[in-house]
């Protein structure tokens, strides 16, 4: 048999309705939720990802006011704005789209936004609270792969887990999320030897680096719940001969179906439910805030 696949559009979709609840909830008490997006430029993809967006958020009863500078903007354009952000008493939640022009630092940037508007968890005192297991907000890519663990059932606690990929936003993160359930985490990396020895260890395989197939049915354990991470767009030749571009994982899904337990699937895995722990992350930010006396 193979792998059972591990749908993250309807577990978004369950997460989107618990958060739909709490804005309405906030809303009768006379509270609005905000979301403040700063956009530099206008690139296509940034540009299709603020309209999908917006509309999710209007669907929630979430406000959403689009902040888009130009591509001259520098750093100091951006940290003026995200500034004025902080000091709007009407704003609960602020990300900044990825990537800002060349010489902008992007840690510097996020550094500036409020650690209790931070919706995306990127602040790196946000990060830095996850290692105490007290994240403002954590983020939102390694609290949406630990939701996905979850629902496949297995147990994590003493399991044997690795994190392929290290990034500061989504691999340390994870590590460091399964750690705190006490599973037992290896985490691999570019200088990683022998990868295979490693992951074929593991009961959880996450995956996120970037690269399209790095992960094969050799690499993975009978059984093992995978979550894929990685995003990545490939050309390929489709039936009539056309070239073709789709976006796959970090994990060869059909071979690695026939030997893994259960799978998340690229597109419709770790995406929607970033997505959706995205605008949960914004109601809680809200919420955090009213805790504080704020706004």
């Amino acid at each position: 048999m193979g792998a059972r696949v591990i749908d993250g559009t309807v577990l978004a979709q369950d997460i989107c309705r618990q958060a739909q609840a709490q804005v309405a909830e906030l809303a009768r008490a006379g509270h609005q939720v905000k979301l403040a997006a700063v956009l530099v430029g206008s690139p296509p993809a940034g540009l299709v990802y603020a309209g999908s967006q917006r509309a999710q958020c209007e669907r929630m009863g979430i406000a959403y006011e689009l902040h888009q500078l130009p591509q001259t903007a520098g750093p100091g354009d951006i940290a003026e704005r995200i500034a004025r952000l902080n000091a709007d008493p009407t704003v609960t939640g602020i990300m900044l789209h990825m990537p800002l022009p060349s010489g902008v630092d992007p840690a510097a940037m996020q550094y500036r936004i409020d650690p209790y508007k931070d919706v995306e968890g990127v602040n790196p005192a946000n990060i830095g609270f996850c290692f105490y297991g007290q994240p403002i907000i954590a983020p939102c890519a390694a609290l949406a792969t630990v939701e996905l663990v979850r629902a496949s059932g297995v147990e994590v606690c003493g399991a044997e887990a690795v994190v392929v990929g290290q990034g500061a936003i989504v691999g340390r993160p994870i590590t460091t999320f399964l750690l705190q359930q006490m599973a037992t985490v290896t985490g691999c990396h570019v200088a990683t030897r022998d990868l295979a020895a490693h992951t074929r260890r593991a009961d959880i395989l996450v995956v996120a680096v970037g690269r399209a197939g790095l992960i094969t049915r050799e690499h993975v354990k009978p059984g093992a719940v995978v979550i894929d991470v990685g995003v990545n767009r490939v050309k390929t030749t489709g039936a009539d001969g056309q070239t073709v571009t789709k976006t796959v994982g970090d994990v060869d899904f059909e071979g690695v179906s026939e030997v893994a337990g259960a799978i998340t699937p690229v597109p419709g895995g770790v995406g929607p439910m970033t997505v959706a722990v995205l605008l949960r992350n914004t109601v809680e930010a809200a919420k955090k805030q009213l805790a504080r006396g704020k706004p």
